[in-house]
């Protein structure tokens, strides 16, 4: 990550409104990984340095903060990276608001570029982006759990806007098909593969390590893989776990040992192996380069994760 660009983020965020700039700061100082930014800057340099970079990061690091706002609240989450979500502090109407800011923010990154066919990536992300959430909603109140869905809603929450990190670069570049291609399929294997790590390790976590409860999704009315696995297995009992969302004693204890003892965990695990490995075929096109490197190794990252 060039060291300039929490600067650039900084500079790009300054409001005279005292609640907005008191939530950006929180966003800025709080770090995280900058995940989605670090890809932008990866696919750059394996292209060998595009013009824009910076602006692509930015974008997609404010695109990503920006949902985060707003699922803080729909989530009624407690914390955001180890501080008090957003609307607890500053309310609803606020947050909300902030989040909306947030996206003026995108959009004139965006523009800097001159590049139409990157705010139209970017708009198709932002589409998708949202009606994964939705979706997910949906199948909660109509439970209409499946496999498809599942993978439907990851693809569009998380493997989007990965995807428009990495082929966004590719744009800025003008990089042949062959090369877009591999970046794009790069950004939607790993993205979900990060989800699906993620949602695996909500339930099967240790939780000194992830720093909050296992089980959050359970308690939140989502099923992920491994609980649709489970529901497959034990219809009643896992049924009625996720209806009442854990809320008694033992619950989350018992689908853990059902994922173990059913292999169901294993199998999960598998899975994400399954899309580590079609994130590193992705990238076979692209020349030999420290920046190729480092996005393999972000991918076998995932699976470190899981031991």
């Amino acid at each position: 990550m060039p060291v300039e660009f929490d600067q650039r983020l900084r500079e790009l965020l300054h409001s005279e409104v005292e609640f907005i700039r008191l939530i950006e700061e929180d966003l800025i100082t709080a770090g995280g990984k900058r995940i989605r930014p670090r890809l932008a800057f990866l696919a750059s340099a394996a292209l060998g340095g595009v013009p824009g970079d910076m602006e692509l990061a930015l974008a997609v690091e404010l695109l990503h903060s920006a949902t985060l706002l707003h699922d803080d609240l729909v989530d009624d989450a407690e914390t955001r990276r180890g501080r008090e979500a957003a609307f607890r502090k500053y309310g609803n109407a606020v947050s909300v608001l902030s989040g909306d800011y947030l996206l003026s923010r995108v959009l004139h990154s965006l523009a800097r570029t001159g590049r139409i066919e990157l705010v139209e990536l970017f708009a198709e992300a932002a589409r998708r982006l949202a009606e994964g959430e939705v979706l997910q909603f949906q199948v909660a109140a109509y439970q209409e759990y499946s496999e498809e869905n599942y993978y439907r809603i990851i693809e569009g929450k998380t493997a989007a806007l990965m995807m428009a990190a990495t082929e966004g670069a590719a744009v800025l570049g003008n990089a042949d098909a062959k090369l877009r291609a591999a970046l794009r399929d790069f950004g939607y294997h790993y993205g979900l593969a990060f989800q699906m790590r993620d949602d695996y390790l909500d339930l099967m976590g240790d939780e000194s390590r992830l720093g909050k409860p296992v089980g959050g999704d359970v308690r939140e009315g989502k099923v992920t893989l491994i609980t649709y696995w489970l529901l497959q297995r034990h219809p009643e009992v896992v049924g009625d776990i996720l209806l009442r969302r854990a809320s008694e004693p033992g619950d989350v204890e018992k689908l853990r040992h059902l994922a173990e003892a059913d292999g169901v965990a294993s199998r999960v695990v598998a899975a994400i192996e399954e899309r580590v490995e079609e994130a590193l075929k992705a990238l076979a096109p692209l020349a030999v380069s420290d920046a190729k490197d480092a996005l393999e190794e972000l991918a076998l990252a995932e699976l470190r994760r899981l031991q």
